[in-house]
């Protein structure tokens, strides 16, 4: 089995609630009121460990599935920080949600998709699912990963009307809770509720655990539980033998953590000698079976002793009843192995050791060198990344590697200069390129004469430097290596090629980007792998992109993404999302909002990872879009607030002044005409913005200074003195081949004529760019210049039907799909009759208020979370605001309060 690939246990023990005696408990309180949220997408089950959120959750699911509802379970772990790892066990629990239980993926037999791909399919038919269904993650608080988060938020933002997530966890999760909270769809349940009343304690103790207590015990024993529910039954386990009850529970401490110490002890020293070794040898254990155990403890029948254990149900978790495969309840494993280095530390590098063996022989290097580290044994563990690293780099587990390359004293990896270049390439993907450069400079590699070692250097250089925007610096390092290939390192000469593409690029070079990916392929082959085709489509399709070749950019941003769907195991996650941000791009371009943003959310948070500025930026960018195209203002604003912060933390200043740019735009949208122009300013470091223009940068190939300074004074009624500005950029875009950025010239050039009361002039400009447009497929690079644009299409399309001249039913066509577009607010604006400066009745207050939100482009709910109102009492001030203001829709609403001066 490869590491990559679950075992049948691990897959069954994370996708079934794990059962035991305490989980008999009933909880008919807590269990009604999880069935009664039907209206919650998400039911967060928080309290601290051993307060029965596992037994709840476990409860509820029975019921839902005895009232016929679809639910799957999934317990989750600290691996599943490792976001392609947590996908697959996702996309295994969500395969019995989506597919009537049948489970595909649980046998490892199925090739598995790409880290984005299966976020995105998971998203897309979780979304889609028509049948009431429940998803319940236990342990939610061992996940910290951005990316695996992000993606839960995106999950739950898109779940349909009858789906729901049930969440158990010790912490509070980072998932947009007050958005949920403020719309009603958030069930919180925590240690109040979770915790037993007496009424439950006594049942617990005398009806099922048959314990002879006195009313007074049972009174002394649940005060100093409060109710918690572990502690109960960790008690209710010591009682069973205890010769004194009353002195027992005298002797009964307070805190939680020394309830859980002193019952454990308790509870140990009862067992036998035999039963106490098995016990602290194992605990080391995550998974326990006889064969590992008898590894473990080879003078010990394991599968006896597993067997006694579990029919005393003490403290052990069956996780498959056919494999006799176990788990010890968290709390007490973490005793036991406290108690293990208490009494016995000399064992357990011993015992790690046998359990690497173990999981080595059954050819599972991860497991087999998570065990070496823990028990120390550095030697073990270089061992096993000698023979196991460079597949596992070129898998892209970057996040594994760096994880144990961080725990390995540095003296004990001086002499291997092989890992500590898979050190090198892991930080780059994992911190960024500055943390990857100053190892590379402290273990001295480029000094290095070992002929492994040399195209590695030759190929990181350049990369870092190309991720840190220096891109001339990035093809004059990267050339010296150039020559030099083929090497003995194929990951690390494609990477080389790949990145000088990149550059060549970005430099305007394409020809040499061309030949350099066309001389790749040649020299591989039928041997050219997934990951390569990605790239070099990726980067081709940049170029094409930006002389204007939208259709054909599109396509091969498609087969980019594509190239890696059968690619097997956790491979290609960062590459992905290299091509998959382009790929959202598209889909945006086309108009597909919702897509382009599951799109973005699977890929967004891989390329911050990677540290990918273009990536970023286009991601947020776009995310922030969408979110104001659908009213929810705050969220836009939000986005490129955290873009801008990322920018500075990464010390990315086109970040941070591109993020500016896009701010000033959304500013101007909202008629903000002051606060865009100040945004402009803290926008316009010149030396910065004259580099930017040298280079040809996909972020900035629409967006840049001397463009959002034209598109300003057009706003503010300076068309005459945009449109000299206009006529240079589009020589120089047109000079350069830039025929996209010239596109959206002629656009505002069209729009500055129209201010400027030439309409035949802006007419006829609209017309070239719409034959073009319509050709290519463009429509948010029209649609994203708001009204003005609008209502220049909208009078072209009026002008095309009072014209005599037979029209072009395919440019119609295209005009119409604009218009929808640009959504019924243009429609509203074109039928609303001139407003009168007249105002029936005086505004309130909160009327006002909600009139200039309005005016800013909120949506109903985006008002009512603002306000805190519900979307009824929102429509209500609508309603009267309209009646004060004799308008008859929301646009003219506006109008009117503009004329007046109210907003």
């Amino acid at each position: 089995m490869s590491s990559a690939t679950p075992s049948r246990v691990l897959m069954t023990s994370k996708l079934n609630p794990p059962t035991s005696r305490a989980a008999q408990v009933p909880r008919a309180g807590v269990v009604d009121r999880m069935l009664s949220a039907s209206a919650a997408r998400l039911v967060l089950v928080r309290a601290p460990a051993g307060f029965g959120k596992t037994t709840a959750m476990s409860q509820c699911m029975t019921r839902m599935e005895d009232q016929g509802l679809v639910t799957a379970w999934l317990t989750l772990d600290d691996a599943d920080n490792d976001v392609s790892r947590f996908l697959w066990y996702l996309n295994a629990a969500v395969s019995r949600l989506t597919e009537d239980g049948k489970d595909q993926n649980t046998t490892g037999e199925r090739p598995f998709t790409s880290t984005g791909d299966a976020a995105l399919d998971i998203v897309a038919r979780l979304s889609e699912h028509q049948s009431a269904f429940a998803l319940f993650l236990d342990d939610f608080e061992r996940v910290q990963d951005s990316a695996v988060l992000g993606l839960i938020r995106e999950i739950v933002e898109h779940l349909p009307r009858r789906g729901q997530f049930i969440i158990g966890t010790r912490n509070l999760p980072e998932l947009g809770l007050g958005r949920l909270r403020a719309r009603g769809q958030l069930l919180e349940i925590d240690a109040r509720q979770l915790r037993f009343s007496m009424e439950e304690t006594t049942d617990f103790l005398i009806a099922r655990r048959q314990l002879a207590l006195t009313q007074e015990d049972l009174l002394r024993i649940h005060d100093r539980t409060e109710g918690w529910v572990t502690g109960l039954w960790l008690a209710s386990l010591a009682l069973e033998g205890h010769e004194s009850p009353e002195t027992f529970i005298e002797r009964f401490s307070g805190a939680n953590q020394t309830i859980s110490d002193y019952l454990a002890h308790d509870v140990l020293a009862l067992q036998s000698e035999a039963v106490r070794r098995f016990l602290l040898r194992t605990s080391i254990l995550r998974h326990l079976n006889a064969s590992i155990c008898q590894a473990l403890l080879p003078d010990t029948d394991a599968e006896s002793m597993l067997c006694h254990l579990a029919s005393t149900h003490t403290f052990l978790t069956p996780l498959d009843s056919d494999e006799n495969t176990y788990r010890y309840h968290s709390l007490f494993a973490e005793f036991l192995k406290a108690q293990l280095k208490a009494e016995h530390p000399e064992e357990i590098p011993r015992l790690h050791q046998a359990a690497s063996q173990w999981y080595e022989q059954e050819q599972r290097p991860v497991p087999a060198i998570d065990h070496a580290l823990e028990g120390g044994d550095y030697q073990r563990a270089l061992a096993l990344l000698r023979t196991h690293a460079a597949h596992l780099l070129s898998q892209g587990r970057m996040r594994l590697l760096s994880r144990w390359f961080s725990t390995i004293p540095p003296e004990h990896l001086q002499q291997d200069e092989e890992l500590q270049m898979t050190w090198v390439w892991a930080l780059c993907f994992t911190r960024g390129p500055t943390e990857a450069i100053e190892m590379l400079e402290e273990t001295r590699l480029e000094e290095s004469d070992n002929p492994a070692i040399r195209p590695h250097v030759m190929a990181i250089r350049p990369l870092t430097l190309s991720m840190s925007d220096r891109q001339e610096e990035a093809i004059e390092v990267g050339e010296r290596g150039l020559p030099e290939l083929p090497t003995c390192q194929p990951f690390a000469d494609m990477a080389l090629i790949n990145s000088m593409a990149n550059s060549y690029s970005v430099m305007g070079l394409y020809n040499k980007g061309r030949q350099l990916l066309d001389g790749a392929r040649d020299a591989q082959g039928t041997h050219s792998s997934s990951f390569n085709v990605m790239y070099s489509e990726t980067v081709e399709g940049i170029i094409d992109m930006q002389e204007g070749r939208q259709r054909q950019a599109a396509a091969r941003f498609r087969l980019a993404v594509g190239a890696t769907r059968q690619a097997s195991s956790f491979s290609q996650a960062n590459g992905n999302a290299w091509a998959g941000v382009l790929h959202a791009g598209a889909i945006y371009e086309q108009n597909q909002l919702d897509l382009a943003a599951r799109l973005l959310h699977v890929y967004g948070p891989l390329a911050r990872d990677v540290g990918l500025p273009d990536h970023m930026l286009l991601s947020d960018i776009m995310l922030a879009r969408i979110a104001f195209t659908k009213g929810e203002i705050d969220q836009a604003f939000r986005i490129l607030t955290e873009l801008e912060h990322l920018g500075h933390i990464r010390t990315l200043p086109r970040v941070v002044a591109t993020t500016r740019l896009e701010r000033s735009r959304l500013l101007l949208l909202q008629s903000r005409h002051d606060a865009a122009r100040q945004e402009l300013e803290r926008a316009g470091d010149r030396d910065l913005w004259q580099w930017v223009q040298t280079l040809r940068l996909p972020a900035n190939d629409l967006e840049y200074l001397e463009l959002a300074e034209i598109r300003l004074d057009i706003a503010t009624g300076n068309a005459d003195r945009a449109l000299p500005a206009l006529e240079k950029e589009l020589a120089t875009a047109n000079d350069e081949h830039r025929y996209r950025r010239a596109l959206k010239l002629k656009l505002l050039k069209a729009i500055a004529l129209h201010r400027g009361t030439r309409l035949r002039e802006a007419l006829e400009q609209l017309g070239e760019v719409l034959h073009v447009a319509s050709s290519e497929g463009y429509l948010r690079l029209i649609v994203d210049e708001g009204l003005a644009a609008g209502t220049l299409v909208q009078l072209f399309a009026q002008n095309q039907k009072e014209s005599n001249e037979r029209s072009d039913p395919i440019l119609s066509g295209y005009v119409q799909s604009l218009l929808d577009a640009f959504g019924p607010g243009l429609l509203e604006q074109a039928a609303s009759p001139e407003p009168e400066n007249t105002l029936l009745d005086p505004l309130t207050r909160k009327e006002i208020r909600v009139l200039r939100l309005l005016s800013e482009g909120y949506s109903n709910s985006a008002m009512a979370e603002k306000l805190f109102v519900s979307d009824s009492t929102v429509r209500t001030h609508l309603r009267n605001i309209n009646s004060k203001l004799n308008a008859s829709s929301r646009t003219q609403a506006v109008a009117i309060a503009r004329r007046l001066g109210i907003v």
